[in-house]
């Protein structure tokens, strides 16, 4: 958050409208944890492409509190642009830490975008980051420290054995934002339709499996709370493990 991933976003839109190519983009807002609700700002910021361009078409979609950095519904809604005939899809996460990298799973190509001065440098250069991101990218390169930052980051990248380019940009001043395309656009050409297809089936499994454990919690919650809150108990009073907590509610034991 804060390293202006909603305006850089812009930015690649105008980028790729100027090479003639057809952009949709899904911006994931996160939800309130107790309304669930999600004020979906992501774009408005965009509003000025998606308004006078019939060749843009944004869409923002509330994470409603699923784990990864996605909605449920992202992948289904990069299907429907792809059929639209969208050329370029993008897809802006809430955000990312360690553990936000279900992106990985559904885009041909990972950018992180980073920015100086906002204390996330440690973060940044976890493995589990740099592992994954095909691209890095800071933003605000017109900040004094930011092409110090941007060495440190390739430095990182360069320990952990995965050369990536890392690039400056200034979406503000639309500065690097050309070259930005290239390596993105240079990534996606290089996807195979066999590592597209490992990709998709990992998204999909895993939102199976978000699913499947939504329903079990709903029928768990329509058998009773009593009988949650007695195998609590029973849990933290040492009579059971939560391994075997979790078998007897698989089948559905509540005794």
């Amino acid at each position: 958050p804060g390293v202006g991933k909603s305006t850089l976003t812009g930015a690649l839109i105008a980028e790729l409208r100027g090479r003639g190519l057809g952009v949709g983009v899904i911006a994931v807002d996160p939800s309130s944890p107790r309304s669930g609700g999600a004020l979906l700002g992501d774009r408005l910021r965009m509003a000025g492409h998606a308004d006078a361009d019939p060749g843009v078409f944004v869409r923002s979609v509330a994470s409603r509190g699923s784990l990864g950095g996605l909605a449920p519904v992202v992948s289904q809604v990069v299907d429907l642009m792809d059929a639209a005939g969208r050329e370029v899809i993008l897809v802006e996460t809430v955000g990312v830490g360690q553990s936000e990298t279900a992106i990985a799973d559904v885009a041909d190509v990972n950018a992180l975008v980073c920015a100086p001065g906002l204390g996330d440098e440690v973060q940044a250069q976890k493995a589990g980051l740099l592992e994954l991101v095909d691209v890095v990218v800071v933003n605000k390169a017109d900040l004094p420290e930011a092409a110090g930052y941007a060495k440190r980051l390739a430095t990182a990248l360069h320990g952990s054995g995965r050369d990536r380019p890392v690039l400056l940009t200034d979406a503000l001043g639309a500065t690097g934002i050309g070259p930005c395309v290239d390596a993105l656009l240079a990534v996606a050409a290089a996807a195979t339709p066999e590592g597209r297809l490992r990709r998709r089936r990992a998204h999909v499994r895993n939102l199976l499996a978000e699913a499947l454990a939504q329903r079990l919690l709903a029928g768990w919650d329509a058998n009773g709370s009593a009988a949650l809150d007695r195998l609590c108990d029973a849990i933290r009073g040492g009579e059971t493990t939560l391994q075997e907590a979790v078998d007897r509610l698989l089948h559905r034991d509540h005794s």
